[in-house]
């Protein structure tokens, strides 16, 4: 009976009957709407509980959760597009943009030799000018120079370089956990050690070279992300080690 309970309610939560931040009727009233104990309802709650659809307990009444903007894999590749896809108004504030010689990291990420020159951007991103989230690129030299003809608080990079003829064809992304750092909680307005949704993204171009190694740092009720496979089409997804 639990589970049919449940079923009705993530169907009051979806249709918004029950909508974003509402309080929840009493076990008791609830119990007596559908003609079950309260112990089934306290069951039913425990389910939406766990799935994220509720929060609350522990004295505090039930209220329906405050959903997280889901990043598709379809926009991935833009936080521009992703913004305007829901609804949110794209910005972005640099912080620096500056030619540098690739160290040992980013030249094995970008298939460089060390010391050869790439491009480095520091972009603060907000949604509707709330941040939510910290890009730190890393552009082979070729591209990157580009940057130094583009307003980078204008909009988007690879908008620009798309304009630019420069042929952006896939990605490839990490996506982890990470404690913020000193930078990330300055500019973010959280405290250090605090978690991070971490995406670290290779860009490759239409021949095969990498463009571009980011490390973007979510808040973690800012953003979340999603994949779907089909039969068909399933995506190449793969679990890695923590340490990859």
């Amino acid at each position: 009976m639990h589970h049919q309970l449940a079923e009705l309610f993530r169907q009051n939560i979806a249709s918004a009957t029950w909508s974003q931040g509402d309080c929840l009727p009493s076990e008791a009233e609830l119990g007596a709407a559908h003609g079950v104990s309260r112990g089934t309802v306290r069951h039913a709650l425990a389910s939406l509980r766990h799935e994220g659809l509720i929060v609350g307990g522990r004295g505090k009444p039930p209220t329906v959760a405050r959903s997280v903007p889901s990043q598709p894999f379809a926009t991935f590749m833009s936080f521009t597009e992703w913004a305007q896809s829901i609804g949110k108004a794209p910005g972005q504030q640099t912080y620096e943009i500056a030619r540098r010689r690739a160290k040992s990291e980013t030249a094995a990420c970008m298939g460089l030799a060390v010391g050869e020159p790439v491009v480095q951007l520091v972009r603060l991103r907000l949604l509707d000018e709330v941040p939510v989230m910290l890009e730190r690129g890393t552009f082979a030299f070729e591209v990157g120079q580009l940057l130094f003809e583009f307003d980078t608080d204008t909009g988007s990079i690879f908008g620009y370089f798309t304009a630019q003829g420069i042929e952006i064809s896939r990605g490839k992304h990490l996506i982890d956990a990470v404690s913020a750092d000193e930078i990330d909680a300055s500019l973010l307005g959280i405290e250090i050690g605090a978690p991070l949704l971490r995406e670290r993204r290779v860009t490759y171009g239409g021949e095969g070279q990498i463009l571009e190694c980011s490390d973007d740092r979510y808040l973690p009720q800012a953003a979340n992300f999603v994949i779907e496979n089909t039969r068909e089409a399933r995506a190449a997804l793969a679990r890695v080690p923590r340490n990859a």
